[in-house]
Parts: structure tokens; C-alpha cells; sequence
């Protein structure tokens, strides 16, 4: 699925209707006990730091969503029952949170008390404006401060209609996003013949897992290895967590800047089997695009080890495989570019990092943190620089993804770091990344992208300069 934002979506005119969950639902909400599991340390990390940015004077939106196509004319009330059934479907969306003494406490919604509310938000004849105002929307309503924090909207026309669904990224994952199209579908499409879906197993809860994995991390102490790891990453990267290493323009201790967008095909469906093809040995194309960021960022910033949090997902039992939730950890690597010979010695290091490091991920880095004893207070949404990899051909439906204009939205606000997500789609490889928005950064960004897509294509199409 292709990632990119609200304004490059391709969003067209017409009756936008909205669906958020119903007055009676949150008075439910607000009156249930407390939910006994705890928050992800993922979560209370996102939601701590997004109360410590408002507390700095700073509205800074980070929700994700997905966008697709339904066939018309659309019957409005059969969707509406589809969303509310997909929505009861996953625990974690009908599950939030209410700080007592700074202690973030979990209250969770039963199926049958959560209700959808819609309401017709009026005809829009201006793409513009319509962007304009499912991003104002979003941003108000799907926001890691308040509950509920997701919303629901399908842009109708004669034709059919355009489904935009928001979540505070609380809830969801990339990865989760891929999934709602086929899940939504189906629903809807069985609702439509009035029988049950034919392939919806019930889904694991998110609550259960973030009930599991704190358990895990709240047994290990200051003295684990995994803490001993981190730390001497963390003492090479000066005290911090690593940045994009080239230059992004920044003022030292100046504001939180704004953000900029980029993304584009990397490399065709040939390409990206090719360069797979060649990686694999090492690894595979995660490896091959370490590799290649390494000695690219080696190039425009000199420095002789490339260091950087590399995403992984925590779904480790196939139990979680359909569950909507923030299955993501991060592995530290440390890759020796200054001194590579070349292409295969940097796959070499990036294949040996992530063998030794790449079980570090399970571990959640706030909890790290946390026994670290560091002054880690965030000050920005993202803590740190990170180049994803995600192989997205085997999610139901994906196939179907062209023909649906489905896409995972990103939320492009304000932030200091440069975050880039590579996904393997059935017509290549596709690239989003956002960064600073300073014209330092844009063009050591532009500079970065083209050389990749240099490296990819010099190896697909078996260049010695690029293997030797």
C-alpha cells in the first residue's frame, strides 16, 4: 500500500459524511471502571510525549489513516454497520485511557455498548477545501489527548465513494493500516447480501498483547543485558538517539520545525525483484537498503559509521497477525561504512548487526529508556530517525489496492527527524519519508532518494561499479 499524506491522495469531490462514535457510547465510556490492563509502553511513550509537546505551547498532529475506494452507489447505512462492526471487531478502538496522579488508566468499551453517530457534513464541489477539512477534522478528533480518538468519512458520489478513516496512532500501525480495505469490503460487501463475511476469524485483542509484553518488560531490571546494549549505543550516539546523519538545516536548540513531505516510485516491479534477488544472500532487501542508506549518508555527511533504530514488528505468534494495534519495536545497529570496500561488505555489516540485534526489538524502548535513567524528555514526536522496509505483497487484498486507490495516510505537522518507509508493493518498490522543512534538508533529502534509487537500479541491472 502506497504511503503518502492527505493532500496527495488524489481526494475528489463530494458528499462528505462523517461517523464518530455516539454520545451514548463515550457516556458508557465515562462511566466504566477501570480496565485492569495497562497501556503498551508504546503507547503511554506516543501519549506522554504528545502531553509534554502541548505542554510546550505546540499542537502537533500525529494520526494515521487509510483511504480506499467503495463501488457505487453506496448504501450508506450498510457501511455505517460494516465500520461499527469492524471497529468492535478490535479491542483496542473501543479502549482508551484517563490520567489519575500522572498514571495513565485503561477503560474498555463491551461490543454492544459502542454505537456509530453519523452526520452529513455537506457537499463539497473544491478538492481543496475538502482536503482542508477532513485534515481540520482529523486533526481534532483523532488526537492522542482526547477519547474518542478515531473518526470515520466517506466522500459519496453516483459513482460510489471514497472511505478516509483516521486513528490517533495510539491504535494502529502501518501495518494495521494495510488491512482495513479487504476487512472493510468484505463487511461491507456481506452486508449488502445480507449474509455473515466469509473469511473474518475474530481478532486477537491489542489490549491483551500490551497486557503480555508490559509483563515481560517490567521483569527485567537496569542490569539486563538487553539495557547494557542500549546503553553503549546510546553512549557512542553522544547521549541520544540517532538523527539522520547528513545535514538538515536545523538551529541548535532552535523551535520544533515544521515538516515536508516526499514520496514517488523507487523502482519498478523488475527492479525491486532484482535487487531482492541480489540481497537475499545478506538477507534480503531490508539489508540491502541499510546497506545502501549506510554508505548514501556516508557520501553526503561523512561520517564513518552509520548508526540507526531499525523497525520491527512484535506480532512474533501468528495469533497477532490480524490484530489492529502499535506492534513496533526497535534494534540499534551500527554499521561501519567509512571503511567498507563497498556494496557487499556494507550488506555483510548490516547483516551481522541485525543477526546479533535484531531480538532487541521485542524489548520496548521506553522501558529501556526508562532504566536507562537518562533525561530522555521528548520534545518531538518522533524520537528518533528510523529507514523502514516493509514487504506488503501477501496482505489480503493487496492485490486489489491499485484498483481500490487505497493508500495509508501519514499526518505531515512538525518534527526534527527524518523518518523514511520503503514498501514492497506488487508494482515495485515505493518510497514516503518526512523531514524538516528547511531547503537544507529538502535537498539533502532529493539527493538521498535519487542515489538510492541510483544504488537499486545499478544493482538490479547488475552494474559492477555498484557490486565491486
Amino acid at each position: 500500500m502506497r504511503i503518502t499524506d492527505i493532500q496527495r491522495c488524489e481526494v475528489r469531490p463530494g458528499r462528505l459524511v462523517e461517523w464518530t462514535l455516539s454520545p451514548a457510547t463515550v457516556a458508557a465510556a465515562t462511566a466504566l471502571p477501570e480496565d485492569s490492563r495497562p497501556p503498551a509502553y508504546i503507547q503511554e511513550s506516543h501519549i506522554r510525549t504528545a502531553k509534554c509537546v502541548r505542554e510546550d505551547g505546540l499542537f502537533v498532529p500525529t494520526w494515521l489513516g487509510t483511504a480506499f475506494d467503495l463501488p457505487g452507489p453506496v448504501d450508506l447505512d450498510v457501511l455505517q454497520e460494516a465500520l461499527r462492526t469492524w471497529t468492535v471487531r478490535h479491542e483496542t478502538l473501543r479502549s482508551g485511557f484517563r490520567w489519575e496522579d500522572d498514571q495513565l488508566r485503561r477503560f474498555t468499551l463491551d461490543a454492544a455498548d459502542v454505537s456509530l453517530q453519523r452526520e452529513e457534513a455537506g457537499d463539497f464541489d473544491d478538492a481543496d477545501a475538502l482536503v482542508r477539512h477532513l485534515q481540520d477534522r482529523f486533526d481534532t478528533v483523532a488526537d492522542a489527548l482526547r477519547w474518542p480518538n478515531l473518526i470515520y468519512t466517506a466522500v459519496v458520489r453516483e459513482d460510489g465513494a471514497s472511505v478516509y478513516m483516521a486513528f490517533d496512532h495510539s491504535n494502529v500501525d502501518a501495518y494495521s493500516l494495510t488491512r482495513i480495505a479487504a476487512e472493510v469490503h468484505e463487511l461491507y460487501t456481506a452486508g449488502l447480501a445480507g449474509s455473515a463475511p466469509d473469511s473474518l476469524a475474530p481478532a486477537a485483542s491489542y489490549v491483551d498483547f500490551c497486557e503480555i509484553e508490559r509483563a515481560d518488560a517490567d521483569a527485567i531490571d537496569g542490569r539486563h543485558a538487553i539495557v547494557d546494549r542500549w546503553r553503549e549505543f546510546v553512549r557512542r550516539c553522544d547521549g541520544r538517539l540517532p538523527s539522520f546523519p547528513v545535514d538538515l538545516g536545523l538551529e541548535p536548540d532552535g523551535p520544533l520545525p515544521g515538516q515536508r513531505m516526499l514520496c514517488e516510485p523507487l523502482a519498478d516491479a523488475a527492479e525491486a525483484a532484482a535487487f531482492e534477488a541480489y540481497c537475499r544472500p545478506y538477507g534480503g532487501s531490508l539489508v540491502g537498503l541499510l546497506a545502501a542508506t549506510g554508505l548514501i549518508v556516508h557520501e553526503l555527511g561523512g561520517h564513518s559509521v552509520y548508526r540507526t533504530v531499525v523497525p520491527f514488528h512484535t506480532r512474533v505468534k501468528s495469533r497477532w497477525s490480524d490484530s489492529v494495534g502499535w506492534y513496533v519495536g526497535g534494534a540499534p545497529i551500527e554499521v561501519p561504512v567509512g571503511r567498507a570496500a563497498g556494496f557487499p561488505d556494507a550488506l555483510r555489516s548490516v547483516r551481522a548487526e541485525l543477526q546479533a540485534n535484531r531480538s532487541l526489538a521485542r524489548m520496548p524502548l521506553a522501558r529501556v529508556l526508562r532504566l536507562l535513567g537518562a533525561d530522555f524528555r521528548p520534545t518531538s514526536p518522533d524520537l528518533y530517525s528510523i529507514v523502514s522496509y516493509v514487504d506488503t505483497r501477501a496482505v489480503p487484498g493487496a492485490e486489489r489496492w491499485a484498483e481500490q486507490r487505497a493508500h495509508a495516510l501519514l499526518r505531515v505537522s512538525y518534527g526534527d527527524q527524518v523518518c523514511v518507509w520503503v514498501n514492497r508493493l506488487h508494482e515495485g518498490l515505493w518510497l514516503a519519508s518526512r523531514y524538516p522543512d528547511t531547503d537544507v534538508a529538502a535537498k539533502n533529502l532529493r539527493l538521498y532518494v535519487e542515489r538510492l534509487r541510483d544504488r537499486i537500479a545499478s544493482v538490479a541491472h547488475g552494474s559492477l561499479s555498484a557490486v565491486s
